[in-house]
């Protein structure tokens, strides 16, 4: 058993009353976070977008903010749900719905796509209640504060994880967020961050995670080796006994983080894990990198850390230190481009920038803290209204066919998911993607139908993916128009069945938004 870490700070347990579950709906038609967008591998397998192109709505419990998950259209509708107050087990209870699948004692993102939840106001705090993700893609979490979760003791939640992801997991951004416990195992709480069960395509960045015993891990056991494309920057590691992470399998990239006070180890790279740490600053810590408690090692890729302060333990059996030394022992190649501090003044920049109610600053690249740009309208009076459509008017107006009754979709191989009727349901915020970099997605017909103009659209924030294509009539093979990028094509009018556009070169992800045909 290891021994319970020691705590600097200690949190109370916050009384809040039970109020009524209200979801307010915010006049914010082209919603998306609250500032900045994604990094690191979170912008990988199609990019990290959250609720953007959704309704923006307001929530003060638990149980609102399920009732706003189960108020969509359907569980991929876009929504941002902007959280103020303290979020309980007193008012989080399930609420039941065809866009959802909730539970009581714990936040239940399950199943669901395409959401974005950012604490605003006086700020929001999960008081010893879990976030869960499970089943789920493209969510986005921002500026809130979870704490004190249990997976012992009394009350529980979440398997005692502050955020946990696990079972098909796909793009997560967790932002500037502050996870903290009040002890180790022992007095009941596991980790602060963990991923498990096909994890892929995250990143935790600006934030804090503080005394805990467990700061989180990627991968629940040795043979758990289906998680991995993880991206950790800029975040404070803080009185941690150890895992910060660990890694099993997989890639994980660490960069510009300031690790102080670990106890027992930190990066644990294990299980054929690779890890690339960069620029990152180790204070006053033991054993910071390496292969610990277990003889299936991983390897790691190292640049520009500093150790300050740092001891380390002799190698032995199931103990593989990187240190005194740390030297190279793999090469990971990093698919996105990033900004890296000097470590030497990592510590300074991550006080100014990470955790919960710091203005949401980030650092320049240049060891300096800068405030985004806003990407959501800041919201005015409570106005319960219908979010108006997601997509504008095309040039030349007209009736979009595409979502005449009647009409379909299908195509070729379809990213994880995706789906084909994204493309005609008239809303920015889902999408089609192909499996690879080229593929086609078309619509169809019950009978012919005449059609002169088309509009592609991708989805917000993604511009610029789609490369060549042609517009080809399925019914006879004719290409009908040609070219590169999204927007609009016109040719004659033609009478078809199905019409297919067919992605023949991308830059990254191809994503399809919206498939829009016209007669004239």
């Amino acid at each position: 058993m290891r021994r319970p870490v020691a705590l600097r700070l200690h949190a109370t347990l916050a009384t809040a009353i039970v109020g009524i579950a209200v979801a307010v709906a915010l006049p914010s038609p082209q919603a998306s976070a609250a500032v900045g967008a994604a990094t690191g591998y979170a912008t990988q397998n199609g990019g990290t977008t959250g609720g953007a192109g959704g309704q923006t709505v307001r929530a003060t419990t638990g149980t609102a903010i399920h009732a706003a998950l189960c108020g969509r259209a359907s569980s991929s509708t876009p929504i941002v749900i902007e959280v103020t107050g303290t979020i309980n087990h007193g008012n989080t209870s399930k609420v039941s719905g065809s866009s959802c699948n909730t539970a009581d004692g714990v936040i239940e993102l399950k199943q669901i796509s395409n959401v974005t939840i950012v604490g605003v106001g006086g700020g929001a705090v999960f008081d010893q209640l879990g976030i869960h993700i499970r089943d789920s893609r493209n969510i986005i979490i921002q500026n809130v504060t979870v704490r004190n979760v249990k997976k012992s003791g009394s009350p529980t939640s979440n398997g005692g994880d502050a955020i946990g992801m696990e079972s098909t997991v796909r793009n997560v951004w967790v932002d500037h967020v502050t996870l903290e416990a009040s002890g180790g195992e022992s007095e009941g709480y596991d980790g602060l961050f963990d991923m498990k069960d096909d994890t892929q395509y995250v990143t935790l960045s600006y934030s804090i995670l503080r005394n805990s015993g467990r700061g989180g891990l990627i991968g629940s056991s040795e043979s758990d080796r289906s998680n991995g494309f993880v991206t950790f920057e800029h975040n404070l590691y803080e009185n941690i006994d150890s895992r910060t992470p660990l890694l099993r399998g997989g890639v994980a990239h660490m960069f510009n983080n300031h690790y102080t006070g670990l106890r027992e180890s930190g990066i644990n790279s294990r299980a054929g894990a690779r890890a690339k740490v960069e620029n990152n600053y180790f204070r006053n810590s033991k054993d910071v990198l390496g292969t610990f408690y277990t003889n299936e090692r991983g390897t790691w890729q190292v640049a520009g850390n500093v150790f300050d302060n740092v001891t380390w333990s002799a190698t032995g059996n199931e103990n593989y230190p990187a240190g005194p030394n740390p030297t190279s022992t793999t090469t990971v190649g990093i698919p996105y481009s990033y900004r890296l501090d000097g470590a030497s003044c990592v510590p300074d920049i991550v006080r100014q920038t990470a955790g919960a109610n710091t203005g949401l600053k980030v650092s320049n690249g240049s060891c300096s803290p800068q405030t985004p740009t806003p990407t959501t309208p800041a919201p005015t009076t409570p106005a319960p209204t219908t979010p108006p459509p997601t997509t504008t008017p095309p040039p030349g107006g007209g009736t979009n066919l595409s979502l005449a009754s009647g009409a379909g979709a299908d195509g070729s191989s379809k990213a994880d998911g995706t789906s084909y009727g994204n493309v005609r349901d008239g809303n920015l915020g889902t999408y089609w993607s192909p499996a690879g970099s080229t593929g086609t997605v078309s619509i169809k017909w019950g009978s012919a139908t005449t059609v002169s103009r088309v509009v592609i659209r991708e989805p917000s924030g993604t511009s610029g993916s789609i490369g060549s294509w042609q517009l080809v009539n399925n019914d006879t093979g004719a290409v009908l128009a040609s070219g590169s990028g999204a927007g609009q094509a016109t040719f004659g009018a033609t009478s078809l069945k199905k019409i297919n556009f067919k992605i023949n070169s991308s830059g990254g992800t191809p994503r399809v938004g919206e498939f829009e045909t016209y007669a004239s």
